[in-house]
């Protein structure tokens, strides 16, 4: 990872604020904050998944003269997606902007990339987002008030971005299919938890499965210590699905997630 992710790279602890900016009287401007984070890839043969942006544009859809899209950062920053899962984000944008609501950001990625375990590289082609971007719409639209920070979750789904081609076991490449989701931090709330063996350890690699009204919003996998975590989540009722190995899965229906809260969720397999 670069200098700047290094500088940048931060553990949200699952939930976001607004904050007041140095100069309160100002109203005509405000922050916006932009991270990137992923829901984890599924196989255990990969060890990174590289992505390069190197522009990113929003739109305030309130605009009424000139563009609404404005660009919100331009250079080049490559981001290793492995590496924030379980609440782990990277600051990708921390810029100032006028007052408005933005309901659109457009990601420019020039390459990505997987390697794999074993040292196999594979590049991959990217569709289309070399030359207009790839449209993220974020609803409800995040609002940017004078002198403060809204913050904004880019969920980067790497097990259906990075498509395997051939067996599990033996791949012999990628499809590059970008799959992202916006959140509106001030709107959402997050889920976290651990999950354990029938003697207390914790497991590794336990999958979690998130279901809103029967579909699949989400997975993740638990780390080494058993804990794992999912952010930007509509409120509202969520069945939870825990799978390990030839355990029988565990199931908790009825999970509230409640808006700029966590919901904290232990499972312990018999």
């Amino acid at each position: 990872m670069n200098t700047l992710l290094r500088k940048l790279l931060s553990l949200l602890l699952l939930f976001f604020f607004f904050g007041c900016s140095e100069d309160p009287r100002d109203t005509t401007s405000g922050h916006l904050n932009v991270s990137v984070t992923d829901a984890p890839f599924r196989t255990d043969l990969v060890q990174s998944a590289t992505v390069t942006i190197y522009k990113v544009e929003a739109r305030n859809k309130g605009k009424e003269e000139g563009s609404p899209f404005m660009t919100l950062f331009e250079g080049e920053t490559e981001i290793n997606l492995l590496e924030l899962t379980n609440g782990v984000t990277s600051s990708l944008v921390d810029v100032e902007v006028p007052v408005g609501n933005y309901d659109l950001v457009r990601i420019y990625i020039s390459e990505a990339s997987i390697k794999l375990k074993n040292g196999e590289t594979y590049d991959v082609t990217v569709p289309s987002g070399d030359a207009s971007g790839l449209k993220i719409f974020i609803s409800p639209a995040i609002e940017v008030a004078g002198g403060l920070t809204a913050d904004l979750l880019l969920d980067f789904d790497v097990s259906r971005s990075f498509v395997l081609k051939g067996p599990a076991d033996n791949p012999n490449g990628f499809n590059f299919r970008p799959t992202i989701k916006a959140a509106n931090l001030s709107s959402v709330g997050s889920l976290k938890g651990t999950v354990s063996g029938n003697q207390g350890a914790p497991l590794n690699g336990a999958e979690v499965a998130v279901y809103a009204a029967d579909t699949l919003n989400t997975t993740t996998f638990t780390n080494s210590a058993g804990e794992y975590a999912v952010l930007g989540l509509i409120p509202g009722d969520y069945e939870i699905t825990y799978s390990f190995g030839e355990l029988t899965p565990i199931t908790k229906e009825g999970v509230e997630i409640v808006v700029a809260n966590q919901t904290t969720v232990d499972v312990q397999f018999e």
